[in-house]
């Protein structure tokens, strides 16, 4: 578990030119926070015991109070995620995010209907998502693709590209 956490810091560290030393980042990054909250209410989520689920609920609900950025305990988070800034982030519950995803504030991995099935985006590994961009439905951001500020994104991103605007088009 500590590994995890030393792990987290560190990917913040090495992405964020304003984070001078990692001990800074574990104390006072409110979107590592959120991560971290996160990882403790999915156990809870996925967990077979009486209660589990609103306990995942209430917790998730105290992190986001706490540091601003809204993570469904149902929804899967890679391993060294970032949430540079973090307030307003919202992650639905069916969202997938793999690892060393990169996102600021205000980014929505929202959901485009509301029946019971997989209805908020995967972000596969290596994606960096620009501040206030919001991307909806059951959609896939290809390994490594770029969404720039600002975008919506409705329709999958292919694997490396970038994407811009409202509604959001490839420009490489």
């Amino acid at each position: 578990m500590f590994d995890r956490l030393r792990e987290d810091t560190r990917a913040m560290c090495s992405r964020d030119p304003a984070a001078k030393r990692c001990l800074e980042v574990a104390l006072a990054y409110p979107g590592v926070h959120a991560v971290w909250g996160h990882r403790i209410a999915h156990r809870f989520w996925n967990a077979d015991a009486p209660g589990a689920r609103l306990f995942a609920r209430l917790f998730s609900h105290l992190v986001r109070l706490l540091t601003g950025v809204e993570i469904h305990p149902g929804a899967t988070i890679g391993r060294r995620v970032t949430i540079d800034h973090g307030m307003g982030v919202v992650i639905g519950e069916t969202a997938e995010v793999g690892d060393d995803v990169h996102m600021y504030h205000g980014v929505t991995l929202g959901g485009d209907t509301n029946e019971p099935v997989k209805r908020h985006p995967t972000v596969e590994s290596g994606v960096r998502i620009g501040a206030n961009a919001t991307l909806l439905g059951d959609i896939t951001v290809g390994t490594d693709a770029a969404v720039g500020a600002g975008s919506v994104v409705t329709r999958d991103v292919e694997p490396g590209s970038t994407v811009v605007g409202v509604p959001a088009e490839r420009v490489d």
